[in-house]
C-alpha cells in the first residue's frame, strides 16, 4: 500500500506538471494568435522600407553640369558639417522666388528644362509625349521620402503628386547665404541636380521651407543620405547653417559616421 500510495502521488505530481506546461503553450498560442491578428499581420506584410535609389545624380549621356560656387568636398559628410559656418537666420521678408530665376530653366542647355530632367532621373520605365525625350508623361518610383511605390501620370492634379523636392529649400538658402551669390550662382543652386530629388507631394508640402532641425524624411533609411545631400549643397554654394540645424544633421550622421558627401558622379 505505502509503495502505491508514493506510486500515485507521484503520477499525480507529474500530471499536475504537465497540465501546467499545456496551459503555459495555450497562453503562449493564445497571446500569439492575438499579436498576429491586431498588430503582427501588419508587421509582417509591411515591406521593408528601401533607402535612396542607387542612381547617379547626374546622368552625363543626357545632362550637362551645373557649374557651383565651390565643388562639392569629398570624404565623409561630417567632415564637411564641421567645415560649414554656423551662423543665425539673415531676414526673410525680402525673399522672391525670382531671385533663383524662373523655374525650371535649362540651365545645363540640354535642350530640356529641369524638372523634366530630374523626373526622367529618378523615375524607371519613363515614358514621353509622342516625338519627344523630354517631356516626360509617365514612370514609376519608389518614392524615397515614404518609401512607397508609386506612379507618376501627367495632368492637371495628377503630376502634383509627384513633385521636385529642394533639398535645400530656396528659403532657407536665401537666408543663409544665398543673398550673396549672384543671379547666376542662384540659378545653379535652383537648378543642380544634386539639389533635386523627386518626391512624394504631400511630403514635399510638408516638408515646405524647412531646415534639418524641424523636418526630416519619413523614411529614416534615406536620412543619412538626404542629410548629406544638404550639406554637400550647403558646401558648394557657400551656405551656412544654423546651431539647431548642425545639431539635428549631426545627430542623423552618428548613425552613419562613414556617409560620404554627395557629387555629381
Amino acid at each position: 500500500m505505502t509503495v502505491s500510495w508514493r506510486a500515485y502521488r507521484r503520477a499525480r505530481r507529474r500530471s499536475r506538471q504537465a497540465w501546467a506546461l499545456l496551459a503555459v503553450l495555450a497562453l503562449s498560442a493564445v497571446g500569439s494568435a492575438g499579436w498576429f491578428f491586431t498588430a503582427g499581420q501588419f508587421v509582417a506584410a509591411e515591406p521593408a522600407i528601401a533607402g535612396p535609389r542607387e542612381a547617379p545624380v547626374f546622368d552625363g549621356t543626357w545632362m550637362k553640369p551645373v557649374i557651383p560656387v565651390h565643388a562639392v568636398p569629398q570624404g565623409s559628410a561630417l567632415t564637411a558639417l564641421e567645415r560649414l559656418s554656423v551662423k543665425g537666420r539673415a531676414p526673410k521678408d525680402n525673399y522672391q522666388r525670382e531671385a533663383f530665376g524662373q523655374a525650371w530653366l535649362d540651365v545645363d542647355r540640354n535642350g530640356c528644362d529641369t524638372r523634366n530632367d530630374i523626373l526622367r532621373r529618378d523615375l524607371t520605365a519613363v515614358g514621353f509625349t509622342e516625338g519627344s525625350k523630354c517631356k516626360v508623361v509617365s514612370g514609376s518610383i519608389h518614392e524615397p521620402y515614404t518609401g512607397k511605390a508609386m506612379e507618376f501620370r501627367r495632368g492637371p492634379e495628377s503630376s502634383k503628386e509627384i513633385q521636385i523636392d529642394h533639398v535645400v529649400a530656396l528659403s532657407d538658402a536665401w537666408q543663409k547665404g544665398a543673398q550673396g551669390l549672384t543671379l547666376q550662382q542662384r540659378q545653379s543652386l535652383a537648378n543642380d541636380p544634386i539639389n533635386l530629388i523627386a518626391a512624394d507631394g504631400p511630403a514635399n508640402q510638408q516638408k515646405s521651407a524647412s531646415d534639418a532641425a524641424s523636418w526630416l524624411p519619413k523614411n529614416k533609411n534615406i536620412r543619412c543620405h538626404y542629410v548629406a545631400r544638404q550639406i554637400s549643397v550647403k558646401a558648394s554654394y557657400g551656405l551656412w547653417v544654423t546651431q539647431p540645424e548642425r545639431d539635428a544633421m549631426k545627430r542623423v550622421l552618428d548613425s552613419c559616421p562613414d556617409q560620404p558627401t554627395i557629387t555629381a558622379r
